[in-house]
């Protein structure tokens, strides 16, 4: 189950979700979107607290984390 799920186009991969995760399971992808930006994942679903640290510190509201 994908607990973590990101707005691909949304995305502009600026990182502050990368430095909220208590974890440490969101990264930059590897995969760019159509504006360019390299789009944030989640390393591993199944590690995930769903804390939301990472939807609360995202600017544009591109990520939605579910239990």
């Amino acid at each position: 189950m994908e607990k973590v799920k990101v707005d691909f186009e949304a995305c502009k991969g600026c990182g502050l979700c990368v430095m909220a995760c208590p974890k440490k399971l969101m990264q930059i992808g590897s995969k760019s979107n159509n504006k360019g930006y390299f789009v944030v994942e989640c390393s591993d679903q199944n590690a995930c607290i769903s804390c939301t640290s990472c939807a609360r510190m995202c600017p544009d509201s591109a990520l939605e984390v579910s239990k």
